[in-house]
Parts: structure tokens; C-alpha cells; sequence
């Protein structure tokens, strides 16, 4: 035996590799040789999504072809009482993709085909790992897109998409996933096949398909989705406004709302994101301002015309100290190309990033940015900005090294200060990245043990042994209750008069 390591840590090791074959060789009862990994080199590259910050190894990864294979690989999975992580391209920033330790991660990327695409009724059948863009490339022969545009909408999947309920920067006039999704099929934990929505616009009973999206894989396992599909506006125009602070920048989101206008999107980068991502793409922002605002007109070229005059008004008005309209679809794409490249260009400037994900009321903007340049300070770490300014979803990037222990304590205390100062504001501490791992203790602070309690019974109506995606989105009255002795021994209390739950 070796004596460095202790028997217990041996026998736990032990229990493990003994439940790890136990697992492999039913699972490989279901699928064929080349779609079951489990040594350790296999399984590493799946150890996390992109909150790369946290990381854990599965069991075993099943890549089933087919959703029959689907199908067997849950059921012996909740025969066996093993949990499974359903994962789609990993690009989620939130942990909801990490495995568990015990579990076995269900990648479904070779569900990738689209199925049907009806023109007429404008809708898409796809299978859950199709890419977000591959969608409107396969309609645009149509006239047709498909209208949640996340920055990782090259690579992220629409069962992911469905998971998180993402939006993207034109979910302000066009919604998110939820508002543009007529039916999701897939299979409960024990491998009974289920079907959400309809191909109607309503169908009868519950509400159930908005209780799935957004419930990050904890309640069933998406393999197709039927999407709707929206005509390509005739012409598109968009304004990059500069602001001499941010301030005013803030204002200027309220204004241009409490003007009647929807815009087709409404961004924000403060100054050291615009630095960052000009650096990268170079779209030719005003590395001058404070902060930008990109906004977005699309429709007719009569409504766009009318829309952007309306637009530069108000947002002059608001104290901009420069505007710029795309003189054409070339320089529109270019305006977009650094907000779409944010998070990249940020890896090329920090280590590490930790994205936050709270919204606020948009009065609120200014505030909160304010109150991130004081966090700067006092956790001792850079953080760039880009929001979804027209529905108050703000994205922090706080820059840190994941190599050095005491820099990512203090970048979790930050987001979390973040997220704290953003409930205290009225706001929510996610708007569509999710809560997976990430926000656990957050959750804590925004909903009490009776809220959570209602959750986790909506949990068990769909998942009674609770083995699918568990640990994740809902936390426990006894987390909540250690968060709170945690922030007390520390003297962290960010906000004093915000419950502990």
C-alpha cells in the first residue's frame, strides 16, 4: 500500500473505480465502442463548460447517434441511480454543463441535423446540437432567420439555447429563446420520451414548455426543437454613440425606451471593453468615450430612415458627444463585430474571465457601473463591461488568473458583490446564462427556503431521485445557511440589508 496516501482517500478511490466499471459495462450494453469514453485522457477535455474556473471529471461521457440510444443510456443511468449532466457544445458560462464526479456526462453534439424546414408556416425542426447560426444559414435561402443571436451563436447549440433561455443583442425587439420556440421533444430522467409545446401557437393544459426553457437541464433531456422563424428585414442601420461619461450613456438607454422606440438592438461598452475588443477586430470604435451605446433599426427603409432620425435625437440629446450611422451593411457588421467579439477579446488581454450575468432595471445602468469601478478597488481586479442595455443584462468580465488561488477567491467575492448589488437594486442576479454552479450562493440572497422549496418541487415532479444535473441552480437550506455563517466570519457582507435566506 502506499503509505503517502491515506486509507481512506484509497478506499474512496477504490468505491470510485469499482462504480466506474459497474457503469461502463452497462453502458456498453447500449452503445457502440466508439461512443463511450471513460479513461481519463477521453473524459478531460469535458471537465468543464466555459466557466472554466471550476472543473470536474465524469465517470464516463456517452455520445449516443441516435435517440434511442438516448433512451437506454438514461434508463440504465436511473436504474443504476447515476447522475447525468446532458452537454452541448460546453460553451455556457455558468458551470451548468460541469459533470458530477459520480455521473455520466451525455454529450448529444452528433444530434446535429435539421430536420425540416417549412418556409410556409416559417418554422424549423432541428435536432438539439444543431449550431444557434447554422439555423439562419440553412433559412436564409428563404428570406428567413432565426432571431436569438448569442455572441457564441457560431458554436453554442439551440438545446443549449433552450437550456439557459438565451437571448442575445437583438432580444430586445425580438425575445428570447422562449419567445421564439413552438415545441421541444426529448426524454425524462427514466427514459420515457416527452414533448413540450405544440406546433400551434397554444396548446391545451399547462405552460409546461416555459417551465422547461431556462431549467438548465435539471428537468429533461432536449434532443429535437421546433423553432420559429422571422422574415430578413430589408434593410438594417446601425448608431455607435459616444458619451463623455457613463453616466449619460445610462441615461440615454432609458431615454431612447421612454421615447417609444424598440430598437432592433441596444448595446453598451465602457471604455477599458472598447480598448479591448478594438484591439482585436478593430471596428472603429471611439476609444475617446467612456462608454458606447450601438443601437440598431431595422425594417422597411422608410421605418429605418424615420427610426434612426428619432434615435440620433434622443440619444443627442442625452449628451452624446458623437454619433456615427453605417452607411452601409459592410459597416453595420463592423459596428457589431466588436460587441459579438467581447469575450475573446478579453481572453487575449487577462488569463482568465469570470462573466456575470445580473439585470437590472435600465434606469439603473449608470449605478451599477459606478458601483463596479468602486469594486475595481476594492477586490484589486480589472473588470471591462458590455451590456444588453435595453433590457438591463449586464456582463462584467472580471479579469483574474485561475493559476493563482487568492486572485480567484477574490474574483468570486467580486461577482458576487455584483450579482448582490444588482438585487439591491431591483434587479435579478441572472438574465440568460443561467445560474448552474456559479451562482449557487446567490440564490440565496434573492429567494427565500420557501421560494427555493418551491422549486426543488417542480424539481422532484419531473426527476423524483433527483439524479439529473444535480447540485446545480437550486441550493440547499443548509448551503444557504453555511453562505451566510461564510460571509459573517469573513465580515463580506456586501449588502447588509439584503436577507440571507
Amino acid at each position: 500500500m502506499n503509505t503517502l496516501v491515506s486509507p481512506d482517500l484509497l478506499a474512496v478511490a477504490e468505491s470510485e473505480a469499482d462504480r466506474q466499471a459497474q457503469v461502463v459495462r452497462a453502458l456498453q450494453k447500449a452503445l457502440p465502442a466508439h461512443a463511450l469514453l471513460w479513461h481519463r485522457e477521453e473524459t478531460t477535455p469535458y471537465e468543464c463548460d466555459g466557466l472554466t474556473a471550476y472543473r470536474e471529471r465524469p465517470l464516463a461521457v456517452a455520445l449516443p447517434e441516435d435517440e434511442a440510444q438516448v433512451r437506454q443510456v438514461l434508463k440504465i443511468c436511473h436504474a443504476l441511480r447515476v447522475p447525468v449532466v446532458a452537454r452541448g457544445a460546453g460553451t455556457g458560462l455558468s458551470g451548468g454543463a460541469m459533470p458530477h464526479r459520480l455521473g455520466v456526462t451525455l454529450s448529444l453534439a452528433k444530434f446535429n441535423r435539421i430536420l425540416e424546414l417549412d418556409p410556409a408556416s416559417r418554422t424549423a425542426r432541428v435536432q438539439c446540437g444543431v449550431r444557434n447560426l447554422a439555423i439562419s444559414e440553412a433559412a436564409s435561402a428563404y428570406g428567413l432567420y432565426y432571431a436569438p443571436d448569442p455572441s457564441s451563436q457560431i458554436a453554442c447549440t439551440i438545446g443549449g439555447n433552450v437550456a439557459e433561455n438565451s437571448g442575445g443583442v437583438h432580444c430586445l425587439k425580438y425575445g428570447l429563446t422562449l419567445h421564439n420556440v413552438l415545441k421541444v421533444r426529448g426524454f425524462t430522467v427514466e427514459g420515457e420520451p416527452v414533448e413540450f409545446g405544440g406546433d400551434a401557437l397554444d396548446v391545451p393544459g399547462y405552460d409546461l414548455l416555459a417551465v422547461l426553457t431556462g431549467s438548465e437541464g435539471m428537468l429533461a433531456v432536449t434532443t429535437e426543437v421546433t423553432v420559429k422563424l422571422v422574415p430578413k428585414p430589408q434593410l438594417a442601420r446601425c448608431i455607435m454613440a459616444s458619451f463623455g461619461d457613463v453616466r449619460h450613456a445610462g441615461d440615454a438607454v432609458a431615454a431612447v425606451i421612454a421615447a417609444g422606440i424598440i430598437p432592433a438592438g441596444l448595446e453598451m461598452m465602457d471604455k477599458p471593453m472598447t480598448a479591448a475588443v478594438e484591439d482585436f477586430v478593430h471596428a472603429g470604435y471611439d476609444l475617446d468615450a467612456e462608454a458606447i451605446l450601438l443601437c440598431e433599426s431595422d425594417g422597411t427603409p422608410e421605418e429605418v430612415e424615420e427610426e434612426i432620425g428619432r434615435m440620433s435625437d434622443v440619444l443627442r440629446a442625452a449628451g452624446a458627444t458623437a454619433l456615427a450611422v453605417s452607411r452601409d451593411e459592410a459597416e453595420r457588421l463592423r459596428f457589431w463585430s466588436g460587441r459579438k467579439n467581447a469575450f475573446p477579446a478579453s481572453g487575449r488581454i487577462s488569463p482568465d474571465y469570470m462573466c456575470m450575468d445580473s439585470t437590472i432595471p435600465r434606469k439603473r445602468l449608470a449605478d451599477i457601473l459606478l458601483a463596479i469601478q468602486q469594486m475595481e478597488k476594492k477586490y484589486g481586479l480589472r473588470c471591462a463591461n458590455v451590456f444588453h442595455a435595453g433590457d438591463g443584462n449586464l456582463h462584467p468580465l472580471i479579469l483574474f488568473d485561475a493559476n493563482d488561488a487568492e486572485q480567484l477567491h477574490r474574483a468570486e467575492l467580486f461577482g458576487a458583490d455584483i450579482l448582490e448589488t444588482s438585487v439591491a437594486m431591483g434587479g435579478t442576479i441572472t438574465g440568460e446564462h443561467g445560474v448552474g454552479v456559479e451562482k449557487l450562493n446567490s440564490m440565496c440572497v434573492q429567494f427565500s427556503a420557501e421560494e427555493r422549496e418551491q422549486m426543488f418541487g417542480v424539481k422532484r415532479a419531473f426527476d423524483p431521485q433527483g439524479t439529473l444535473n444535480p447540485g446545480k441552480l437550486i441550493p440547499t437550506l443548509n448551503r444557504c445557511a453555511e453562505y451566510g455563517k461564510m460571509l459573517v466570519r469573513g465580515g463580506k457582507l456586501a449588502h447588509p440589508d439584503l436577507p440571507r435566506f
